[in-house]
């Protein structure tokens, strides 16, 4: 009898404690879209301002002990990607930016820092869906706004616009 009360008590506990579990806490995802990009072919690559501020990108978040890293398999996406992947030895994770619940239950499951490279029409929605507000839509011109979305560990998420991710002139 006893033993049954304390089984219920836990299952009971597990069932209370599970959504809080949703978020196995990467505590900091950044969300970024690619930087500067050449305006030749169907895949293009970055600018030589483009590769400045993926250089940049990668001084600011090497010191955040990133975990993982995902990125659309688009060139510029990866070049934006590359510096801080090559500075904290992880292997860049791609994702397709028409399908991204997968990439999106990953980054819920990991622990620490993560970074997501998208497209200027993909990162407004890659915000919502990992619990963060958006803002306006991106420009096509606007390559400089990096979302910090902070997770607490209740699963809500504090959303935090850093703009002038700037590339050295």
């Amino acid at each position: 009898m006893l033993r049954s009360r304390l089984f219920a008590r836990l299952v009971l506990a597990s069932a209370l404690l599970a959504p809080a579990l949703a978020w196995a806490a990467p505590t900091i995802i950044y969300v970024v879209r690619h930087a500067e990009k050449t305006a030749e072919g169907k895949d293009p690559e970055l600018t030589a301002q483009g590769q400045a501020r993926a250089h940049t990108l990668g001084r600011m978040l090497g010191k955040t002990g990133i975990a993982a890293i995902f990125s659309t398999p688009t060139r510029r996406t990866l070049q934006t990607a590359q510096p801080l992947a090559a500075q904290s030895g992880l292997a860049v994770q791609t994702y397709d930016a028409a399908k991204p619940g997968a990439m999106i239950d990953q980054v819920k499951a990991l622990t620490g820092p993560v970074l997501v490279v998208g497209h200027s029409n993909t990162v407004p929605e890659l915000v919502k869906l990992l619990g963060g507000v958006a803002g306006a839509p991106i420009a096509d011109d606007e390559f400089d706004r990096l979302y910090q979305l902070i997770v607490a560990a209740d699963g809500s998420v504090t959303t935090v616009l850093l703009t002038s991710v700037a590339a050295p002139l």
